[in-house]
């Protein structure tokens, strides 16, 4: 089968009439908008970041096409981590939401969105998990969630707990949100991080701070949403996703994983508890 390269939203296009498949291309991410692969307050990407110049591969059929997810496997419960669990976990609920768009500014539907967090006391659930704060028996901090028509998500969880992370003298991880996204292609493929506003944290954070422009940042941010807080039950907050493009959110270029758990991936283990 031919292949012609077009610059479209979506899997690929069989043309009418033809024997001809039109597969999306999808643009360079701007520069400026990521953070280096080596950032000198972040210390351990001075051991793990790549030391040769990248290889830039080509978008053919496998880059532009997939995943394919299937109908069934992620659940209403998987985007409501209050309710995994017998009882209800401490700590303020919270609903965050928003709207995955493409480059073009077309939502993106029917895509996986995976979040993991700490609990409201700042620890992680994991193995490599050694900071001193209890754990929650109520919270395990994954969630999953699979975009509507619009493009549009909705998750409720409990408001994440800083943590200090062993990077400089009294290093302390502002409060997030991991957010993990598949897009249409695996070239749509982003990782990256959801902060709250306000937090005091912010200005310190190596991490948060080793993205050099300055709406790129603010993107990070989460924007708190009173008309969309339920009265007496939950604070909500949006967070808007661009996959790939100009405006495209920040990608954890490094991975963000903080040295407590070395390099070991906490994404691997995000779901275990789940069986999945």
């Amino acid at each position: 089968m031919r292949t012609d390269a077009a610059t479209v939203s979506g899997q690929g296009l069989i043309v009418p009439g033809s024997d001809r498949l039109d597969l999306p291309e999808y643009p360079k991410p701007e520069p400026g908008n990521h953070p280096p692969l080596d950032f000198a307050g972040y210390k351990s990407t001075g051991l793990r970041h790549p030391q040769q110049p990248l290889v830039l591969l080509p978008q053919r059929l496998t880059e532009v096409t997939g995943p394919l997810l299937g109908d069934g496997l992620i659940t209403m419960q998987d985007a409501d981590l209050t309710t995994q669990h017998a009882g209800e976990p401490q700590g303020q609920r919270i609903i965050v939401f928003g709207q995955v768009r493409d480059s073009g500014g077309r939502p993106v539907p029917d895509t996986l969105i995976e979040i993991w967090q700490t609990n409201a006391a700042g620890r992680y659930r994991h193995t490599r998990e050694h900071h001193p704060a209890p754990l929650d028996p109520n919270f395990t901090g994954i969630g999953r969630a699979i975009t509507d028509s619009g493009g549009r998500y909705r998750f409720i969880t409990i408001q994440p707990g800083s943590y200090p992370w062993g990077n400089h003298y009294n290093a302390w991880r502002p409060a997030h949100i991991h957010f993990s996204l598949w897009g249409r292609a695996f070239t749509q493929r982003l990782v990256t991080q959801m902060y709250f506003p306000g937090d005091p944290l912010l200005p310190f954070d190596p991490i948060y701070n080793s993205v050099p422009d300055d709406k790129a940042k603010a993107g990070m941010v989460a924007e708190f949403s009173l008309d969309d807080t339920q009265p007496e039950w939950a604070l909500a907050y949006r967070f808007d996703i661009v996959l790939r493009g100009r405006r495209q959110s920040v990608f954890e270029e490094h991975g963000f994983e903080e040295h407590r758990f070395e390099e070991h991936r906490f994404e691997e283990h995000r779901f275990e508890e789940h069986g999945a």
